[in-house]
C-alpha cells in the first residue's frame, strides 16, 4: 500500500488501481482526488471535507463512493456520488480497500461550540486515522496518522496517545496550520517518541509519499 500525505489532513492511500483518499478538506490539493475510486470523511469541518471539490470529483467518476457519518451526509445533497452512512462499529469494502469504524465523536473544541459527530477509519488492518479525536482502536495499529496540532489537542495529549497505541510507525496529520517554528517542534517531539519506542515515527510533507509493508 502507498500513502502519500497531502496539505494539512489529508491523506490518499493506493493499491494498484484502487485510489481511497481521507478528509480531502479545503487546506488540501484538489489532486489529492485525481483518480480516486473513494472517500472517507470524519466529520464536517471544513478542513476535512469540501462539499464542491467532492461534486467535480463525483462528476468525473460517476461511480465514486462516499463514506462518512450521517452529519457530512447531510451536507452533501448535491454531490452525484454514492454517498453512505457509517456509524462506530461497521465493516465494510470500498475500492478494493477493507475498512472499520472506529468512534463517535469529535474532541471537545470550545466550550461554546457544540461537539460534533466524528468516525474514525482503519483501513486494511493497517492504517489507522482517528479524525479529530484521540480514539483507541481497541486493535493492534501498525501505521497511525496522529494528529499532531489543533485548537483541540496539547502536545501531551498527542504523545500520550502515542503510548496508548504504540504503533509500528506514526506519520503527523493535521499539522496545517503550524509555520516552520511550530513544524520543527512537531519533528522534534515526534523524533524523540520514535527513540523511545524505537518506531518510525515522523512528518511527512505534503506530497511526500512512503510504502507500507
Amino acid at each position: 500500500m502507498k500513502l502519500t500525505k497531502f496539505g494539512h489532513a489529508c491523506v490518499r492511500l493506493e493499491k494498484g488501481d484502487s485510489v481511497l483518499v481521507i478528509d480531502p478538506g479545503s487546506f488540501s490539493e484538489e489532486s489529492a482526488l485525481d483518480g480516486a475510486r473513494a472517500v472517507l470523511i470524519t466529520h464536517e469541518h471544513f478542513d476535512h471535507v469540501e462539499a464542491d471539490r467532492l461534486r467535480r470529483a463525483a462528476e468525473a467518476d460517476p461511480a465514486l463512493e462516499i463514506w462518512t457519518n450521517e452529519s457530512v451526509a447531510a451536507t452533501l445533497p448535491d454531490v452525484p456520488a454514492t454517498i453512505r452512512v457509517v456509524r462506530d462499529g461497521d465493516s465494510f469494502e470500498t475500492a478494493g480497500f477493507a475498512v472499520r469504524t472506529v468512534g463517535e465523536w469529535h474532541a471537545p473544541n470550545h466550550p461554546d461550540m457544540p461537539i460534533v459527530s466524528n468516525v474514525g477509519f482503519l483501513v486494511d488492518e493497517e492504517v489507522f486515522y482517528p479524525g479529530d479525536a484521540l480514539t483507541p482502536p481497541g486493535v493492534e495499529v501498525p501505521t497511525l496518522l496522529v494528529p499532531t496540532n489543533a485548537p483541540w489537542l496539547k502536545a501531551y495529549e498527542m504523545i500520550e496517545y502515542l503510548r496508548e497505541i504504540r504503533p509500528a510507525r506514526a506519520f503527523s496529520t493535521h499539522d496545517g496550520l503550524l509555520n516552520d517554528i511550530g513544524l520543527g517542534l512537531v519533528d522534534r517531539w515526534l523524533e524523540m517518541e520514535a527513540g523511545k519506542q524505537k518506531a518510525e515515527m515522523r512528518r511527512l510533507a505534503p506530497g511526500e509519499s512512503v510504502t507500507l509493508p
